[in-house]
């Protein structure tokens, strides 16, 4: 999940524990003031009355760590984004001060703050089946007489891997955001948490010598065998049991995230360890080091050029977009009727542009808007967006994966900027006009052939078939994907050599004419003069791009096919 895609947030859900009520209220009133719904639910009840599929939420907690477990226990099910606010006594992932909490919504409504996503485990054992965000707990069972020996045996293996057998107090076994707690103070690894997808195995007071931590991934299954009674306890005992001979515990990664909202507000992690763990490698939490890394010699920061700015934040908003029109695409062939298919086609068009011109109204306030769809809104700079939110309809109703979501920017028509993201395949296209057209930061350049029969052509629509019996024996093959974006993009990367569309709009093809032209490719009409994507919908736009090398040749066929429909189109008058 995008940070960005904060901006286009509907209603709050606040769990709210005890003595909470005036951060309620600050709540309350900041969201009269912005049209957004406050949900407002007490801990320790469910929020599945007052959550509505479709609907974009920002998951909000007021309280201490308690709070903020419960609320990853049932917001990240739903992948809601998470934004804890310490209100209790002390707390560690509950980091907004209540002084800092309008004004840290402000910034995360603005699409300002950031997402991190947080591994969590998944626990199952006799009488257990849930997830957790911090640790779980594998520990002796106190003996009746305090000074029993107080021990338990642990068999351990990893997938079908054996590790060893852990003999002392038990073991905790956390992912990275827990490594802070229990862990640590059995001299376990402090685990940076931020996207880190792993989990560790610390042995608590073990009897033997030599045993240290162990990481895994977190696609590593973990078994743990009970050797005698032990206690089972999940996030500090959000969810127990007791353990008995042969008892087998399994962990491993729980395949849905916890999405942390991070504002400017937050103390960084390394921050909060410092201050609140004794983290002795700082003087003290305004210790920054000797070295301000991303500036100048002189002291000052490097500001990043304007169009680097506008990719980057066409990226951010496609990436934004993206899991919006996944989650819809899964569900069109599950649907059985034609009109409940186009329902899904309109509902991904609007989900996919609101959060595209929200991000980039919230960035660019001073821009011009102009999507294929609802939104067309003029600014008072040369500069105007145009957006596809859905390239290749057609191929999404039907479940095909060759759609894309298409961003340029134009300068005074003049497209500057393209951003290309085919969110099934996560490619990102990305290019500024006279530097370097990139896929996945990986620089792009078209082919070099010049024989017609080495070559792959992609076709946009061909009304009479004209173009594709022209030149289908001519050619190594003939392909028509279903968008005009991706095709420009496949262009680029070498992955086609040419391109043909009869005809074609501006919001299908300024992003992909950025990115092929900055790869190298000739872009020309149909007779080879000068295309131009916005010259208005009145008239036909066609469009030839190539790699360049094989441009005359195909110009030449193409000549030959508006012949032959010519001479058909006589025949049949």
């Amino acid at each position: 999940m995008i940070g960005r895609r904060l901006a286009t947030t509907e209603e709050l859900i606040v769990l709210v524990s005890p003595d909470s009520d005036e951060e309620l209220a600050t709540i309350e009133e900041w969201g009269r003031t912005r049209s957004i719904s406050v949900n407002a639910v007490d801990v320790g009840n469910d929020i599945d009355s007052i959550y509505e599929p479709g609907t974009e939420y920002l998951g909000v907690t007021l309280g201490g760590d308690g709070t903020y477990l419960e609320g990853v226990r049932q917001f990240s099910p739903k992948e809601i984004p998470i934004l804890g606010v310490n209100a209790g006594s002390l707390a560690f992932l509950a980091s907004i001060s209540p002084t800092d909490l309008t004004a840290a919504l402000t910034e995360a409504v603005a699409g300002k703050a950031t997402i991190d996503q947080r591994q969590q485990l998944q626990v199952t054992a006799d009488g257990v089946d849930c997830t957790g965000i911090n640790d779980v707990m594998i520990e002796h069972v106190p003996p009746e007489n305090p000074v029993d020996r107080k021990i338990t045996r642990l068999e351990v293996y990893a997938d079908d891997e054996f590790i060893g057998e852990y003999e002392g107090n038990g073991l905790a076994i956390s992912t990275p955001t827990g490594s802070t707690g229990v862990s640590l103070s059995a001299g376990g690894p402090i685990h940076y948490p931020k996207n880190n997808t792993s989990l560790q195995v610390v042995p608590l007071h073990t009897h033997r010598l030599g045993v240290r931590p162990l990481i895994v991934d977190a696609e590593t299954t973990l078994r743990v065998v009970s050797e005698g009674p032990a206690n089972l306890l999940v996030d500090g005992g959000r969810a127990q049991t007791r353990l008995g001979e042969a008892d087998v515990v399994t962990i491993e990664g729980a395949g849905t995230a916890a999405h942390v909202v991070n504002t400017s507000y937050d103390d960084d992690f390394f921050t909060s360890v410092s201050e609140k763990l004794g983290w002795s490698v700082r003087e003290d939490r305004d210790d920054t080091g000797s070295s301000d890394v991303g500036t100048r010699t002189d002291g000052t920061h490097d500001e990043q050029p304007f169009l680097e700015r506008a990719k980057q934040a066409a990226m951010d908003a496609a990436r934004a977009a993206g899991p919006a029109l996944r989650e819809l695409h899964g569900q069109t062939e599950s649907i059985e009727f034609k009109s409940d298919k186009s329902d899904i086609v309109t509902e991904a068009d609007y989900k996919s542009e609101n959060i595209i011109t929200t991000v980039l109204e919230s960035e660019f306030p001073d821009h011009g808007i102009r999507s294929e769809e609802d939104v067309q809104r003029d600014g008072s700079s040369e500069y105007t967006w145009s957006v596809d939110p859905l390239d290749g309809t057609g191929n999404f109703a039907h479940g095909n994966p060759n759609y894309s979501i298409s961003i340029a920017l134009l300068e005074n028509e003049t497209p500057v900027v393209g951003v290309v993201y085919a969110p099934e395949t996560d490619e990102m296209f990305s290019a500024i006009s006279g530097e370097e057209a990139m896929l996945n930061g990986t620089p792009l350049t078209t082919t070099e052939r010049t024989s017609l029969d080495e070559c792959m052509l992609l076709s946009g629509y061909d009304p009479d078939g004209t173009f594709l019996s022209h030149s289908y024996h001519e050619a190594r093959g003939v392909r028509r994907l279903g968008s005009a974006a991706l095709n420009l993009c496949y262009l680029a990367a070498g992955s086609a050599d040419a391109v043909w569309e009869y005809d074609t709009y501006p919001w299908d093809v300024n992003a992909g004419l950025v990115i092929a032209c900055t790869a190298g490719a000739t872009v020309t009409t149909a007779d080879g003069s000068q295309y131009e994507p916005n010259v208005g919908l009145d008239t036909r736009n066609e469009l030839l791009g190539s790699n360049g090398p094989l441009h005359e040749t195909l110009l030449s066929h193409l000549q030959g096919a508006d012949a032959l429909r010519s001479t058909a189109t006589g025949l049949t008058d």
